[in-house]
């Protein structure tokens, strides 16, 4: 025998239950979100050194910045500071975090304010005075390495892993005549993260993109800063903005424009992103490092396009002896130039890289 369905029509308490269920779930409070030392509540800004004890050479302190936003969304890790002497990405960062209100904001910014303490106070290129370690090849860090290993760990382990997005924000060093360009890890990642990290640099703003496909794969030896990120499946680029560690206005704003775009590319703040329209690939690059120690006369300057063969600049003994011409190895873009006398064997001199419009 075929049995009859009955069907309950819904009462008015029954909708007014699963009604309450609903502005109950959505009205739960969100919950602070931590860095290090710092704590922020929902809709906070709130700041602090992160400690990096001495283990065999002297400790030293990182200031970082939490941002809450009011509502759920993704982490945005901010990284200035990898180079003590790349002055513009500090002073952004510390204009951005006035300028920035958590209340209006939906996800959560980290930032690092200056990651290179050391090389920072005592205005040092490349290398902490410390160790002698460039910060920016000791990622992801060890717990009982030097210095500057030990800062890679902390900022790798309160940082990079809490974030969603990672940007390492730098500019030309003491010593680097630089035009703004950024890095896209074309090869780390998997193809999700090499297509985001590709849509971080567009929404950045710097037209010039270097393809950058020398970086390594293992997450525990990843060197560099971005790759430490990347490696670990979250988006990021590497910007550079800026000449010879100098403040200048243009370079720290368009640092802090860019960040902005990103929040907005991110659906962290309100309007509409800004995506490059033409973006111009870098997809072959070259560091040009000098075989001798003494002193560089450049004979191009940052942006010039050069042929294959142009001679880039000279190094000489400190007598005027001349040791090294160095030429354009392909023909391509300037892309920076050493801006200041000493040079030491191994060190860059310039780095060209060759444009492309397909960015395949």
């Amino acid at each position: 025998m075929r049995k009859s369905l009955r069907f309950i029509r819904p009462t008015s308490a029954t909708f007014l239950a699963l009604w309450l269920t609903t502005v109950t779930a959505s009205a739960q409070p969100r919950g602070s979100f931590t860095a290090g030392p710092v704590t922020a509540r929902a809709g906070e800004k709130m700041s602090g050194l992160m400690q990096v004890p001495a283990a065999g050479d002297e400790g030293t302190t990182i200031p970082i910045s939490v941002l809450h936003g009011a509502r759920p969304g993704p982490v945005l890790g901010l990284i200035a500071g990898n180079h003590g002497y790349e002055y513009a990405p500090i002073i952004a960062l510390q204009r951005l975090l006035a300028q920035l209100d958590a209340k209006q904001m939906a996800g959560t910014v980290i930032m690092v304010h200056v990651a290179n303490m050391p090389s920072f106070l005592r205005r040092t290129i490349y290398y902490s005075p410390v160790d002698g370690k460039n910060l920016n090849r000791a990622y992801p860090g060890k717990t009982e390495g030097t210095v500057s290993e030990r800062i890679a760990y902390q900022i790798t382990k309160e940082v990079i892993e809490r974030a969603d997005y990672v940007i390492d924000l730098h500019c030309g060093d003491g010593n680097e005549s630089l035009r703004p360009y950024s890095y896209w890890d074309v090869n780390t990642g998997g193809p999700d993260v090499v297509e985001r990290s590709k849509q971080l640099a567009l929404a950045f703003g710097l037209d010039h993109i270097v393809m950058d496909r020398e970086r390594p794969a293992d997450p525990q030896a990843s060197i560099y800063c971005s790759t430490t990120a990347t490696t670990r499946g979250k988006p990021a680029i590497t910007t550079e903005s800026g000449a010879l560690g100098q403040t200048d206005h243009a370079s720290i704003s368009r640092i802090e424009w860019g960040v902005m775009n990103v929040m907005r590319h991110l659906k962290m703040i309100d309007g509409e992103a800004q995506l490059v329209e033409r973006p111009l690939f870098i997809e072959r690059n070259e560091v040009l490092r000098s075989t001798a120690t003494g002193i560089f006369y450049p004979l191009v300057e940052r942006g010039h396009t050069v042929a294959e063969g142009t001679p880039l600049g000279y190094v000489t003994d400190f007598f005027g002896k001349r040791l090294l011409d160095l030429r354009a190895p392909f023909s391509g873009e300037v892309l920076y130039i050493l801006g200041t006398p000493p040079v030491s064997q191994g060190e860059p001199l310039a780095m060209i890289g060759q444009v492309s419009e397909s960015g395949r």
